[in-house]
């Protein structure tokens, strides 16, 4: 089954989907062995993971395009993209949507902010007209090739025109071809129930800790009727911390044996990054290729 369609199945199942985020190949792989059936690449902890810098619009199209196929690449579960902005008009969105369905996501995300956009929990965002957006989700649906690629159209308006006007928007979105919807920092569970009621689309949560939107786990979030639920950030929250913590001490003793309890062995992260697998592919071909010499050095007589 194709990411895509594997992906689009998910969300349309009965059980809510919960989408750990990653933000490298590592933080995809270590996902994946947990169990989980898809993940969420966010671009928050992308440009932390790859520029240090926080989440107001300072990676391009093509960056992260690049940095989703090594994602996609390094799982054999689909991923949900983030696309910002479309990075530019609909012209732009469609150029992005055929980058990243190359990457090979199998969903993503496309925004109404204006851009430079940012963290949609930060202060200070700044939304598109209506028009505009729904021109990029027309472009978005027109761009793609695979049609269970799923198009996540997100809305920001709650925090500068309110939330009947982010309904109002989503609506929109969703007449526009969006196959779900994601409105973006709810203040309460009273306006995250009225989201799920008023918008006759698959609907995604977001759980940002320290956000704006309170913090539910997925089985209260699947009765107020999300269809899926995102950790954009956790993961990168608590590898900063462990490294922070590693670090210190390392500089404080010269020593990393006190965190010895808290590291993999080297064998165990071979296992992981797929050593074995490829020492074994290694040895095949290595077989394959000595066989060969044999067969020419010592061709059968013919008959």
């Amino acid at each position: 089954m194709r990411h895509t369609t594997k992906f689009r199945s998910l969300v349309e199942a009965d059980d809510i989907l919960v989408l750990p985020g990653i933000y490298d190949s590592l933080s995809a792989r270590m996902a994946e062995l947990a169990g989980f059936q898809a993940l969420v690449g966010g671009g928050y902890a992308a440009t932390a993971s790859l520029i240090g810098a926080p989440d107001i619009g300072q990676l391009g199209m093509a960056e992260m395009a690049d940095h989703y196929a090594r994602l996609c690449g390094a799982v054999e579960v689909p991923v949900l993209a983030d696309a910002d902005t479309g990075f530019g008009d609909a012209i732009n969105v469609a150029r992005t949507m055929r980058a990243y369905e190359r990457a090979g996501v199998a969903a993503l995300i496309i925004e109404d902010q204006v851009a430079p956009k940012r963290c949609g929990h930060m202060d200070g965002k700044r939304v598109i007209p209506v028009v505009d957006m729904i021109a990029k989700v027309k472009a978005a649906v027109d761009a793609r090739t695979d049609a269970d690629l799923m198009i996540l159209a997100r809305t920001d308006a709650r925090a500068i025109e309110g939330l009947e006007a982010a309904i109002e928007r989503a609506q929109l979105y969703r007449a526009a071809g969006a196959d779900m919807i994601f409105v973006e920092a709810p203040l309460s569970i009273d306006e995250m129930s009225y989201i799920c009621s008023e918008i006759e689309a698959p609907c995604l949560a977001n759980n940002v800790e320290g956000g704006k939107t309170p913090i539910l786990d997925a089985a209260r979030l699947e009765e107020i009727g999300y269809a899926a639920v995102a950790f954009p950030v956790s993961a990168a929250y608590v590898t900063a911390k462990a490294l922070h913590g590693f670090f210190a001490a390392l500089r404080e003793s010269g020593d990393s044996r006190a965190y010895a309890d808290q590291m993999l062995s080297f064998t165990a992260f071979h296992d992981i990054v797929g050593l074995p697998r490829l020492r074994e592919q290694e040895r095949a071909c290595d077989a394959f290729a000595r066989e060969l010499l044999e067969r020419a050095a010592d061709p059968a007589p013919e008959e």
